[in-house]
This record gives structure tokens, C-alpha cells and sequence, in this order.
């Protein structure tokens, strides 16, 4: 799976599984008409969205994902492609959390108000990564692959060759 196309992923995962928090949130609140909750709930996402859009602010890579582009070992040969797998192989986290969160707001909104808050974080700090990196392929005429590994160890990339983009400026030079 090409890593852009994961970082979009795990962008959509995370804006799912806010809503998801947020529907049971709301659903559990409104049952027990707790407008008390309702209002900490609702300045709690304020707050998460701002801290998402400020750590998402940038338009270049993050520093992380930076080491992990630059540790991505060369090939000429792809990666075995299967994505769904993948995907459920390294946002297990998210999966798990999601999952606890909803189980758990049937007894108690309050803890899919908190997790929904932390799903939104992180898809709006993420939001701007798969562009940036996009744009480092493009540059450098190579496309980065998620290396399939075992779900407990960090995430590798592998670098195979890709397309480069030549910049044309209105005078006709590249840059």
C-alpha cells in the first residue's frame, strides 16, 4: 500500500471513528438529559479541534514521519499489495480504542465524549501529511510503500521508483 494513500486512510479512520464517539456521546447525553456533561463535551471538542489544527498547521512533514521517509530502505520491486490487511494490521490501535470506547459508552457517555475528542485531534493533525509527502515523491521521482510488519513493531517504508514532475515556470524554464 502506497504510504499516502495509508496516511489518507488513517485520516478517514479517525474522522470515523470521531463520529462514531460522537453519535453514541450524544445519543447517551441526550438519554439521561445531562446538560452538564452536554457543555464540558462540547468545549472539550472546541478544544481538541484547535489543538488538531494547530499540530496540523504545517504544510511540511512532521518530524516523525520525516525520520521514517529518510529510514525507508530502496528497492525495485513492490511490496506485497494488500491493503485491507494493512490497514487493520497497523490501526489496530484506533480499532481497539473505538471499539472500548463504544462498549463502554452504553454504561458511561462520558468516555466516547473523551475518545471522540482524541480521534478529532488526530485526524486534523494529520490532514496535511499526505500532501506533503506527495509533494517529496513527486520531487524526488520515487513513491514510498508501507512494508508489511508485524503489528506490535514500528511502521518501515520501502522507497521504489516512481514519477518525477518537472516544474515548467511561465517562461518556459524548469525549476
Amino acid at each position: 500500500m502506497r504510504f499516502v494513500d495509508f496516511l489518507r486512510a488513517a485520516v478517514l479512520l479517525c474522522g470515523g471513528s470521531a463520529t462514531a464517539l460522537a453519535t453514541i456521546t450524544v445519543l447517551g447525553a441526550g438519554s439521561e438529559d445531562d446538560s452538564l456533561l452536554a457543555g464540558f463535551v462540547i468545549g472539550w471538542w472546541i478544544a481538541a479541534s484547535m489543538i488538531g489544527m494547530w499540530l496540523g498547521r504545517r504544510a511540511e512533514t512532521n518530524s516523525p514521519i520525516a525520520r521514517l521517509l529518510a529510514a525507508a530502505k530502496s528497492t525495485n520491486s513492490l511490496p506485497e499489495q494488500r491493503p485491507s490487511s494493512l490497514l487493520l494490521n497497523r490501526m489496530w490501535p484506533l480499532l481497539a480504542s473505538t471499539v472500548l470506547a463504544l462498549g463502554l459508552g452504553l454504561v458511561a457517555p462520558q468516555i466516547p465524549a473523551i475518545a471522540c475528542g482524541f480521534a478529532i485531534m488526530g485526524a486534523l493533525a494529520w490532514r496535511r501529511q499526505e500532501a506533503a509527502v506527495t509533494a517529496i515523491e513527486e520531487r524526488d521521482g520515487v513513491a514510498f510503500y508501507v512494508e508489511p510488519t508485524s503489528p506490535l513493531k514500528p511502521i518501515k517504508l520501502i522507497r521504489a521508483p516512481g514519477f518525477r514532475r518537472d516544474m515548467v515556470s511561465v517562461n518556459g524554464a524548469t525549476r
